[in-house]
């Protein structure tokens, strides 16, 4: 019985030292697997989104320009007005006797001038006559000034008072919608007081102001000279997106597929001078507005086309990682001599101008035909070998002529 235990005791230590054995030894491992992607070259419109502010195109503040009580109003708050449309009345009382009493001025000059006018004729004839001396001549001469200049006066007087009186009806001065009224009738206003009584806006064009950071201007500037970027067109294009998220479209035009037209607007100037406390640039652009949606106030975001870049070169965000050195850097494949679908794996640093879409804009550091891992590259080493598959379809050829590693 003891002989039997021996020998499974003895039989099971072989097979534990059999299995640490076969432990001990290396076991070869494959390569890790890894997808890549083709670096090509495209056209692409770069653009900007922006934050902005819409504005009227013309705002005219309504203010009286002489003193008086509001005896009549003589439209509707948020109407459209025409230009010289009666808006408000001021009692006229006071000023037609300002204007009957200047006219009465007038005539009592008028009635003087003639007066001294003959009383000169009259001394001209007597004078040769020596039957007046040449002293009151003068004297009635200057009389005969002062009584004209009178007159003209006189006229002038007459012309403010009636330009007063004019003024108890109060006009528009340009069209467009006017807003609330700020006085009832029976307030009394006074010439150029700092309240306006109401507001008048065009709005079927509209301002909108942008701000633009003074470094995106310096790049954007510079590739424009440099050659890399260049414009379509003569006038740069703006497009809006409202404060709900929703395109700026028009509401009763539509293309052939049943979508809404965007409402494009044209960039005009932008400021001379940098804002000290934002350090942006204003932009303006001006946009029709033929449905009254952009309203004075309201916060939109305006997407500016900066130009066409023909040759550029675009990357998964995901495919780019920070290397040490503060910058970014890529894993590209070599294709190498173990076999079909096997790559050495190269580590290359790289330069990020700004982020399309998903995509980065690479400035410098990738080629077009570079095989560039875009998924698996956590698991890839450089200079190890990797097996190597297509993110997506791509022509045999462009993989056949990957370059070849060069120890």
């Amino acid at each position: 019985m003891n002989i039997q235990l021996w020998r499974v005791v003895i039989a099971l230590c072989c097979i534990v030292s059999v299995a640490g054995c076969d432990a001990s030894e290396p076991l070869a491992s494959a390569p890790a697997e890894v997808r890549y992607s083709v670096v090509r070259e495209e056209k692409l419109t770069l653009s900007s989104t922006l934050p902005g502010r819409v504005s009227a195109l013309v705002m005219a503040e309504v203010r009286p320009q002489v003193d008086g009580i509001i005896v009549e109003r003589l439209f509707e708050e948020g109407a459209d007005v025409a230009k010289g449309q009666v808006l408000y009345r001021i009692d006229p009382a006071v000023h037609k006797a300002a204007y009957a009493m200047a006219k009465a001025s007038l005539a009592e000059a008028q009635a003087n001038v003639a007066a001294v006018a003959l009383l000169e004729t009259r001394q001209r004839l007597l004078i040769s006559q020596h039957a007046v001396s040449s002293q009151e001549l003068d004297n009635t001469i200057s009389q005969h000034g002062q009584a004209t200049a009178r007159v003209a006066k006189a006229q002038a007087e007459l012309e403010a008072a009636a330009i007063n009186l004019a003024y108890t009806e109060i006009k528009a001065p340009v069209a467009g919608r006017i807003g609330a009224s700020s006085v009832t009738v029976g307030a009394l206003v006074t010439a150029n007081q700092p309240s306006a009584l109401a507001v008048i806006q065009q709005t079927d064009r509209v301002y909108v102001d942008i701000a633009q950071s003074s470094t995106d201007t310096i790049r954007l500037r510079r590739a424009m000279a440099q050659g890399r970027m260049a414009h379509e067109g003569s006038a740069t294009k703006v497009r809006l997106t409202l404060e709900d998220g929703s395109p700026y479209t028009a509401m009763t035009r539509t293309k052939a597929d049943g979508e809404q037209e965007w409402i494009q607007g044209d960039l005009l100037f932008s400021e001379i001078s940098v804002g000290q406390s934002t350090g942006s640039i204003l932009l303006r652009a001006v946009f029709s507005n033929p449905d009254r949606l952009l309203l004075p106030g309201m916060y939109v975001k305006a997407t500016i086309e900066e130009g066409v870049v023909g040759n550029a070169v675009l990357i998964p965000q995901g495919a780019a990682f920070a290397n040490n050195a503060g910058g970014h850097s890529a894993y590209v494949l070599r294709r190498d001599a173990a076999g079909d679908g096997v790559f050495r794996v190269e580590r290359r640093d790289i330069r990020l101008e700004r982020a399309s879409g998903n995509r980065w804009v690479v400035g410098s550091g990738l080629n077009a035909g570079d095989i560039l891992v875009v998924e698996g590259f956590q698991k890839a080493t450089p200079g190890e070998l990797v097996k190597g598959t297509p993110a997506q379809r791509v022509p045999a050829e462009a993989v056949a002529r990957a370059p070849e590693r060069k120890d």
